[in-house]
C-alpha cells in the first residue's frame, strides 16, 4: 500500500520519539489495524536505530531555537493580551460578590477565544528540530566512517568495493634470434661432395646429409673429429643409411675445438669400428665454415 508523505513523516517521528502522547496513540492504533503501516514504522526504527548507536545526543545551536521562535511567532517583545470587556450584568441579576461561590463557576463556559496556547506546538517543533539535527549528525558520522573506517560498520552498511577489470595484453614473444650455424662439405675433391655436415653452434647438435656417397656392402661410414687439441681422433658415430643422420655428440667439446677441427669419414665394419679407433681408410674430409652469423 502506498502512503502519503504525511504518513511516512508520522512513522519517522514515531521512531524518533518526537510525537506527543496523543499522536503516539494515533500511530499505535494505525499500526494495530494496518500491518503495512506497522512495517513502515519498523523500517524507520531499524534505519534510525543503527545511526542512533553511532552518535550521542546533539543539542541544537542557539540560532536554531531563535528560528523556531520566529516561525511560531514568539520572537520579539510580546504585546499584552487585551481581553474584551465583559458585558455589564443586569442590575437585578447581579449578586453581591461575597455571595458568589467560585466552586459553582462552570469553566467550560469561559470565553477562551483570545487565549493562545503555544506550548504543544513549540514542544513539537523543538522535538522535530532535535530529531533532524541528530539525524544530520548521524549521517555525517556515517559518511565519515564509510570513507575512513568502513570495517567498523555492520556488513550491510559497508560500501561495496569497486572492482575494476583490467585486461593485460598478451605477452609478445620476442622474435627468435638467428643462431650461428656451421657447415662442412665432406668430400675427396671439390667436384664430388659425399656428405654435408651442419653444426648448430648453440646446441652443438649436428646433422649429416648424404649427397654423393655410395653405399658400401657390409660396411658402414663412420664420422670422426680430428684436432691437435685432442690426443687422437674421436668417433662421432656411424652415419646411418637414411638421407639425414642427427647426433648430439659434439656437446662434450669446447666451441674452439668444434669450429676449428677437421671432420673425417672412414669406412668401417658394419656397425662401426670395434676398437674405438679408426680401422679403415679415410675417404672424405672437410672443415666447418660459418654460414649464419650469431645474433648481435
Amino acid at each position: 500500500m502506498a502512503y502519503s508523505e504525511d504518513h511516512i513523516a508520522l512513522a519517522a517521528e514515531y521512531a524518533l520519539g518526537t510525537l506527543s502522547a496523543e499522536e503516539r496513540v494515533q500511530v499505535e492504533t494505525m499500526m494495530s489495524v494496518d500491518k503495512d503501516f506497522a512495517a513502515v514504522v519498523e523500517a524507520w526504527e531499524r534505519k534510525l536505530g543503527v545511526l542512533n548507536q553511532m552518535v550521542g545526543l546533539v543539542e541544537p545551536r542557539p540560532e536554531v531555537w531563535e528560528k523556531i521562535r520566529i516561525a511560531i511567532g514568539l520572537a520579539g517583545t510580546q504585546e499584552a493580551i487585551v481581553h474584551p470587556e465583559a458585558p455589564q450584568p443586569v442590575a437585578a441579576a447581579v449578586a453581591e460578590p461575597s455571595s458568589i461561590d467560585s466552586s459553582t463557576v462552570d469553566r467550560s463556559t469561559l470565553d477562551r477565544s483570545n487565549v493562545i496556547d503555544f506550548s504543544v506546538q513549540a514542544k513539537r517543533w523543538r522535538g522535530v528540530a532535535t530529531g533532524m539535527t541528530a539525524i544530520a549528525a548521524m549521517l555525517v558520522a556515517l559518511i565519515a566512517v564509510q570513507a575512513y573506517r568502513p570495517e567498523l560498520l555492520p556488513a550491510g552498511l559497508r560500501p561495496k568495493a569497486a572492482q575494476q577489470v583490467v585486461q593485460a595484453p598478451a605477452p609478445v614473444a620476442p622474435p627468435a634470434a638467428a643462431q650461428s650455424q656451421y657447415v662442412a662439405l665432406l668430400q675427396t675433391d671439390a667436384a664430388s661432395p659425399a656428405f654435408i655436415l651442419t653444426v648448430d653452434a648453440a646446441t652443438k647438435n649436428f646433422t649429416v646429409r648424404k649427397v654423393g656417397a655410395e653405399p658400401q656392402a657390409g660396411k658402414s661410414y663412420e664420422l670422426w673429429i680430428v684436432s691437435d687439441k685432442l690426443q687422437r681422433p674421436r668417433s662421432l658415430g656411424v652415419i646411418g643409411s637414411n638421407d639425414f643422420t642427427s647426433r648430439a655428440a659434439l656437446a662434450a667439446y669446447d666451441p674452439d675445438v668444434v669450429n676449428q677441427a677437421t671432420y673425417a669419414v672412414t669406412v668401417e665394419p658394419e656397425g662401426g669400428s670395434p676398437t674405438g679407433a679408426a680401422t679403415g681408410p679415410i675417404v672424405f674430409t672437410g672443415k666447418l665454415i660459418e654460414t649464419v652469423p650469431p645474433a648481435r
